[in-house]
């Protein structure tokens, strides 16, 4: 995937972090692809942080986790870095 290719769709504030939400091109399936990333406010002051992969349910998205597990207050404090990818694309 090519940097030019990832579209920064959303961000905002979150526990100190940014919560991010990106779109790109797959050429595997022929569709976007989203994901979205929650960055603890290390990350944001230039440090290297552990990161967490969250591979959703069938009927969730890049969102679900993020909105309703409320991970990213314990993400912050503890440093992670959160990313939960769309496994199921719509389209």
């Amino acid at each position: 995937m090519s940097q030019a290719s990832l579209e920064l769709q959303n961000t905002h504030a979150c526990f100190g972090g940014e919560q991010r939400f990106y779109q790109h091109a797959s050429r595997e399936i022929g569709l976007p692809m989203k994901f979205s990333v929650y960055l603890p406010p290390q990350a944001l002051q230039g440090k290297k942080v552990p990161a967490v992969m969250y591979l959703a349910g069938l009927t969730c998205n890049e969102e679900t986790f993020m909105t309703k597990a409320g991970a990213q207050r314990l993400a912050a404090a503890l440093g992670l870095a959160l990313i939960a990818p769309d496994t199921s694309p719509r389209g």
